[in-house]
């Protein structure tokens, strides 16, 4: 059987919106200077972010997990209402400087606020309520943050909690030392039981989970 995987990833990028300049700069130099480049949320996820912001019209956005920016600044591009603001943690202070001048260069210092340290820190310290949260930090910690965000976040507001699907490893027999795979299991499974929620998988890369609250 032919895998068309690598034709089809072409096709869509040749049939969707041209990448900004900005974020085309940001994907070139986080492949330059970064290690682990893959972890970037690259053109089509960054076009599913801009617009689920475009259609979700948040005032306040949560990401947990900056890396480089890119789907910072890819969802402030969607952002609509006048005082949106993206609060975003990232724990690698080696990253700081890199991800500020992008945030500087897009001319969105006053959208975007980065925070450097360990969201289990940062999260109880901000005294805001969120429309959006975009959960993509330490897979180990998926069942914390959504604990430390839910009473955060408003009625009617989302989750993506993305890596859900862990590279397929959520269907594999799993190994009793993979802390990661263990706690996507266990993080899936406890957002699949709360009754506070509706829920979907989106099978979309590595699996977003979307997550509304009621």
């Amino acid at each position: 059987m032919t895998d068309y995987s690598i034709d089809l990833e072409q096709y869509i990028l040749d049939h969707i919106d041209d990448e900004e300049p900005i974020l085309q700069e940001l994907n070139r130099q986080t492949h330059i200077q970064m290690l682990q480049p893959r972890m970037l949320s690259g053109h089509v996820q960054g076009k599913i972010l801009k617009m689920l912001v475009q259609m979700m019209n948040p005032l306040n956005i949560l990401e947990i997990g900056t890396f480089t920016g890119y789907s910072a600044i890819s969802m402030a591009l969607g952002l609509q209402k006048e005082g949106a603001v993206i609060d975003t943690i990232e724990i690698n202070d080696e990253n700081e400087e890199f991800i500020q001048s992008f945030i500087d260069k897009a001319e969105m210092h006053q959208t975007i606020q980065l925070h450097i340290g360990s969201a289990l820190d940062i999260i109880p310290q901000l005294d805001k309520q969120y429309d959006l949260v975009f959960m993509d930090g330490d897979k180990r910690q998926y069942r914390r943050y959504y604990e430390l965000i839910f009473d955060k976040l408003n009625t009617g507001g989302y989750i993506l909690a993305d890596n859900v699907l862990w590279d397929g490893k959520v269907v594999e027999e799993l190994h009793p030392n993979d802390a990661y795979t263990k706690e996507i299991l266990a993080f899936n499974q406890m957002v699949k039981e709360d009754a506070r929620v509706e829920k979907v998988i989106l099978p979309f890369r590595d699996g977003i989970s979307l997550i509304r609250k009621k």
